[in-house]
């Protein structure tokens, strides 16, 4: 989905680049993300698509370039209530069950009014798993236990890095279903898949990374 020219920018990258060790990942970059718009992160591996989600997650420190949220410069701590980042490492406590783990969430972040939070779990497909401690549920299933959040926490920005691994057929439609809700309501995403995607079934916006 591509947002409407008449959107402000939501975020916008300006020469954005980053380094280890004094070579470069990727940049300079630039792009800018609307509210409403859902853009698919492409590069090959080690371009930077995983480094530059964790930047906007607060994971990282900008290096070179500028960030701008809102039209205002980009103030880490400030803008991390309205950032969800699920990333290959899926934040789940072991012990605690997806719905402890959801609580965890929210406690931190804040939560929607709806759906409540044993409807998000059943909504994401895990009726009759939610007191399951999760190290004992399946990859499938624990990804659905990352992926609740989308359905529960208000952030605007989601960062999600390979969203679609360890889903099935069905669990990529959810998640297409879930980015075409949150797309519906003026929130935006940046994706990364090694995978073909058409979600919101269309072609989506494209942000090559490149070093």
């Amino acid at each position: 989905m591509t947002a409407s020219p008449a959107r402000p920018a939501l975020l916008e990258a300006r020469a954005l680049a980053f380094y280890r060790q004094d070579e470069p990942v990727f940049g300079p970059l630039d792009f800018q993300l609307a509210e409403g718009e859902i853009a698919l992160v492409e590069g090959d591996n080690g371009s930077g698509k995983t480094t530059l989600l964790r930047i906007l997650a607060g994971l990282l420190h900008v290096e070179e370039g500028e960030l701008r949220w809102r039209g205002e410069a980009w103030q880490r701590d400030a803008q991390l209530g309205d950032v969800l980042f699920l990333g290959h490492h899926l934040g789940l406590k072991g012990d605690l069950s997806a719905r402890e783990n959801l609580a965890v969430a929210a406690g931190l972040y804040g939560r929607r009014d709806e759906p409540g939070p044993a409807d998000a779990l059943r909504r994401i497909g895990l009726a009759g798993y939610e007191d399951e401690p999760v190290r004992r549920l399946s990859a499938g299933q624990k990804k659905r236990a990352a992926l609740v959040r989308l359905l529960l926490l208000p952030a605007t920005l989601w960062l999600l890095d390979e969203p679609y691994a360890n889903l099935d057929r069905t669990g990529i439609e959810l998640v297409n279903g879930l980015l075409a809700q949150h797309a519906a309501r003026g929130g935006a995403a940046l994706v990364t898949s090694h995978g073909a995607v058409s979600f919101l079934g269309g072609e989506p916006r494209r942000i090559r990374m490149h070093a």
